[in-house]
This record gives C-alpha cells, sequence and structure tokens, in this order.
C-alpha cells in the first residue's frame, strides 16, 4: 500500500513538473519557412525600436561540419529599457538577455517559433514575475513573434 502510495506520489510530482516545463516554453506554429519567419521577426523586432545583436543559423553550421539539421535559426535581440531593469534586479539574468527566439522545422516539415516564458526567467533568477518589465517583456515576445507568424 505505501508503496503504491509513492509510486503514484511519484508519477503526480513528475506530471506537473513536466506541464511546468512544458509552460516555461512559448511554441507556435509559422506558415512561413524558417528564414522567411526569421527575416519577418527580424522585421518587427527593429520596427519596434529593439535592437538585433545576432543571428545564428544552426542548419549551416551543421553543414560546415558535415552534419545535417533541419532549418533552425535563432534571433537575439533585446531593448536596455526593458533588459536593464531585469538585471538591476537580479544581475544573473544578463545570463538569459538579451531575448532569443528560436525558429525552426519539426520533424513534419512545420515551422515552429520557441522562446521561453520570460515568468520563467523572472523566476529562475529570483525577480518578481509580476514585475512591469517581466510584463513588457511578455507582451513584446509575443506582438512580435505574432507578426513573424501571420498568413499575410
Amino acid at each position: 500500500m505505501i508503496r503504491s502510495l509513492t509510486t503514484g506520489l511519484a508519477m503526480s510530482i513528475a506530471l506537473l513538473t513536466t506541464s511546468a516545463l512544458a509552460d516555461d516554453m512559448i511554441k507556435i506554429t509559422s506558415p512561413h519557412s524558417v528564414s522567411e519567419t526569421i527575416d519577418r521577426l527580424e522585421q518587427a523586432v527593429t520596427g519596434a525600436g529593439a535592437t538585433v545583436f545576432a543571428r545564428i543559423d544552426h542548419a549551416a553550421g551543421a553543414a560546415k561540419v558535415d552534419a545535417e539539421l533541419r532549418p533552425t535559426q535563432v534571433l537575439i535581440f533585446g531593448n536596455p529599457k526593458i533588459g536593464t531593469p531585469a538585471m538591476q534586479a537580479a544581475q544573473t539574468a544578463g545570463l538569459d538577455l538579451p531575448l532569443r527566439v528560436l525558429a525552426y522545422e519539426n520533424e513534419a516539415g512545420e515551422t515552429v517559433v520557441a522562446y521561453h516564458a520570460p515568468a520563467a526567467m523572472a523566476d529562475a533568477h529570483g525577480i518578481d514575475t509580476t514585475a512591469p518589465f517581466i510584463q513588457k517583456m511578455a507582451g513584446a515576445l509575443n506582438k512580435l513573434t505574432a507578426k513573424a507568424s501571420a498568413a499575410e
């Protein structure tokens, strides 16, 4: 009886942990190719007044070592007006800033856009998840990725 309760409790904790981790990453699909999605994201980012720091093409990197990888790109960008308050609250937030968004082609050939929820980053660094700058990050990522993955 104790063994079954322990097993049941362990399974419940595992499910809750998996669910919490899943909520830490936001994923949406894009009707565009990976490259076009990142192009559109870059335009949205610069149009919003943020700075693009880097664009990384992981598939191109893989090709350089004779390895195959479905299209996979990351855009790294930020706005010091939003990121600096996060680092003032906890300098370790600099490990997760500037923000980054990944676009990749999944096994089904769909383009997926993924990023870590700012609240998860805040929680990892002991920052109040309801802080205005965290809310601004979440809103900005939502708007920017929506523009990048819009059908038009």
